[in-house]
């Protein structure tokens, strides 16, 4: 058995795979909320315990997470959790030998090979390059990014934390919209507009004084309000609000493609991008994407797709855990 978890700041899930002939197969799968626990280890101990009937006279062979931050000599600092992960304290917990620890946007890296034809929706076919580089970015919690580079054998995953480098504004309304962020933080990141609190901040700057039920209520996101008044167009201004938001994140996806030369392709994944589906698929975020002057060209020539798979990162975590094993 293998045991993968994906570690999210605002929920975790954890998932047991058996194995045979090198392919996983999920057979328990639980999913917990991050606030409710004070360390990641706990949500593991409780998790081992459910799993006990589930794994029968077999036992965890080895066990790999992907966590929302940088890794760092085996240890994380949860980028949006007051968390600490280590694989030391992991692996004494489960009694293994070791664990491995990966950024949560590494982990979906790590499926990307392991996807069904299916689990994609594809924005743009576009003529891949064998072995080329390929980027992934997803928004969500915060907006992680990742780099998969071909090793002549398999795709590696090198790491970013380039959610949190500065919004760069594409058009008059962009530049406004970050003269009114910088009103309200020291500096503006990408993943300051490009993740669930994104939504709200739009919709205040393009209507100050418009405000929804959710916005009465400080414990609850109106994000899913604002996204489903605007993908049915019963409010003009979450329309509008999505359409900016869309424009954004397709921005900074051929940003990612233009910095890595992502050849092999760009892939999209994280929630928000499965919830808005519709949207994303509507020509908006390929239009920014490629609209890069003197690159248009090479970047309307890179394909894009869009993960639908959102147990990607369980699976991709389960899957390098696997190549951890002596063979």
């Amino acid at each position: 058995m293998i045991l993968a978890g994906d570690v999210g700041g605002t929920k975790c899930n954890l998932a047991l795979f058996s194995e045979k002939n090198g392919k996983l197969t999920p057979v328990f799968k639980q999913r917990f909320l991050s606030k409710d626990f004070a360390q990641f280890d706990l949500i593991v101990r409780e998790f081992s315990r459910q799993a006990v009937p589930h794994l029968g006279a077999e036992r965890v062979r080895a066990a790999g997470f992907g966590v929302a931050g940088p890794v760092i000599n085996n240890k994380v600092r949860a980028t949006n959790l007051p968390w600490t992960v280590e694989a030391s304290v992991l692996a004494s917990e489960l009694k293994l030998h070791e664990v491995v620890l990966m950024n949560d946007l590494g982990a979906t890296g790590h499926s990307i090979e392991h996807l069904a034809p299916e689990e994609y929706c594809v924005l743009n076919p576009g003529k891949p390059e064998h072995g080329g580089t390929r980027a992934l970015l997803a928004a969500g919690t915060g907006l992680g990014q990742s780099i998969l580079v071909w090793d002549g054998h398999r795709y590696r995953v090198v790491p970013s934390e380039g959610g949190h480098s500065d919004f760069a504004p594409h058009s008059e309304q962009q530049i406004e919209l970050l003269r009114f962020m910088r009103r309200r933080y020291p500096q503006v990141s990408w993943e300051l507009i490009l993740s669930g609190r994104g939504f709200r901040t739009i919709h205040e700057f393009l209507a100050p004084d418009l405000k929804h039920h959710s916005f009465e209520d400080p414990g609850t996101d109106p994000a899913p309000e604002i996204t489903k008044l605007g993908l049915s167009k019963e409010c003009p201004v979450c329309a509008e609000v999505l359409d900016l938001w869309v424009a954004i994140y397709g921005s900074e996806a051929g940003n990612l493609a233009l910095k890595v030369l992502a050849l092999g392709g760009v892939y999209v994944a994280g929630g928000i991008a499965v919830k808005i589906i519709e949207k994303i698929k509507d020509g908006t975020f390929f239009a920014a994407f490629r609209d890069k002057w003197k690159f248009e060209s090479m970047l309307s020539n890179i394909p894009v797709s869009v993960v639908l798979n959102e147990s990607a990162p369980l699976m991709g975590a389960a899957y390098e855990a696997l190549a951890s094993l002596p063979r």
